[in-house]
């Protein structure tokens, strides 16, 4: 291979991932932050159908110039988190989740190397299961991710 070639990505040929609806992505037990834009936290106020200020002042804190969801301060789990039948853990504002929800596991982090993918899946389930999602809908996902 010369040195103009690129290299294959490690999972050109895709990855499986199937949500199980464990709710460990959302789950502490150390701090993280689920970052949201001013557009994600608007749609998170009408889905709850409270205003933007009211939902910022209970849901969001500001890091830096960002905004991140709030965590639960006993095992920092998201504050959208909420126990569900059959030990499935359930998003309540799932259909207006942010963008770094949707597109888990396909994060930058997660698709470094191999290693990094096999040590999300030790978090994850659904990780090697499911459908295969293609080199391009991962590519999707990632790139529009800002963790």
């Amino acid at each position: 291979m010369n040195v103009f070639t690129k290299k294959p990505l490690w999972y050109a040929a895709g990855l499986a991932f199937e949500c199980l609806e464990c709710g460990n992505c959302c789950a502490g037990p150390d701090e993280g932050f689920v970052w949201a834009t001013e557009d994600e936290v608007a749609a998170i106020a009408r889905y709850l159908g409270l205003s933007t200020d009211e939902t910022r002042r209970r849901y969001v804190r500001n890091v830096g110039s960002r905004l991140s969801l709030r965590e639960r301060p006993v095992g920092k789990d998201c504050v959208f988190l909420a126990p569900a039948a059959r030990g499935t853990r359930k998003c309540r504002i799932y259909p207006v989740r942010p963008t770094q929800c949707r597109t888990w596991p396909f994060w930058k982090a997660n698709l470094a190397s191999p290693n990094s993918w096999a040590l999300a899946g030790l978090r994850c389930g659904g990780i090697n299961r499911g459908r295969t999602y293609s080199l391009e809908e991962i590519e999707q996902r990632r790139d529009v991710t800002r963790t």
